[in-house]
């Protein structure tokens, strides 16, 4: 049997595999800016709503790091890392990646009968930009979608609200996509509101959500930042 080291929903394992992506990212965001991930409230409550200087950001980062190197001391008490895991994690992140649009391209279009025709919501944007979006992508809407808005509803609807799991995690998975493709339209970078990219998210926010649930949550950012270097950076 695999030991809890090899398996992807290991807080540690999650933890350690998903920072580096931040890291990247936070830092690509300075060669990037104004532009920045709809999901990514805290940089843009730094930048926009505090004006944050160069200095201050960097500050931040380093605060950042820090609580992370806790967490990761304090975890490792009760927890295990294994390097071992970090390729088949890899490996299995870009398979879904790869096929995820063709499955939900044939799901709308063989059984919804919708066009899938997504708007350029980043159109004119250089590769650098695309990029680093991708990244952000993965790491801020898996963790506002997945980890923060699916479990939590999962959590309400099942122990506050007192319904059966099967229901509770319906409907969690079902609002929590519908939220996610709703972000995406959302000014000054969204796309306009049209049928097509709209279920197009909805699918694919109930994609990651069963990534996340299944596979774990580093499974899940990277899946979501492989497809979007795929759709945005190589393709």
């Amino acid at each position: 049997m695999p030991s809890a080291a090899d398996n992807p929903r290991n807080l540690l394992t999650s933890l350690i595999l998903v920072f580096p992506l931040f890291l990247i990212y936070q830092v690509g965001v300075l060669f990037t800016l104004p532009m920045l991930n709809g999901a990514d409230f805290i940089t843009t409550l730094l930048f926009r709503t505090f004006g944050l200087s160069l200095t201050g950001y960097l500050g931040f980062l380093g605060g950042v790091l820090v609580l992370f190197l806790v967490t990761v001391l304090a975890l490792g008490r009760r927890q295990h890392f294994n390097r071992a895991v970090v390729v088949p994690v890899l490996l299995e992140s870009a398979i879904w990646a790869l096929t995820m649009g063709s499955l939900i391209v044939f799901i709308m279009t063989r059984v919804l009968g919708i066009s899938p025709r997504l708007a350029g919501g980043i159109e004119g944007q250089g590769l650098l930009a695309r990029f680093v979006m991708s990244l952000g992508a993965g790491v801020y809407e898996e963790t506002v979608f997945r980890l923060g808005l699916l479990s939590g509803l999962v959590f309400v609807l099942e122990k506050l609200v007192r319904i059966a799991r099967w229901a509770a995690l319906l409907g969690a998975f079902l609002l929590s996509s519908a939220v996610f493709s709703a972000m995406h339209h959302l000014p000054p970078y969204g796309d306009p509101v049209a049928l097509g990219p709209f279920v197009f998210r909805v699918l694919a926010g109930l994609f990651f959500g069963l990534l996340f649930w299944r596979r774990g949550f580093a499974v899940a950012v990277y899946t979501h930042a492989f497809y979007d270097i795929f759709v945005l950076v190589i393709r």
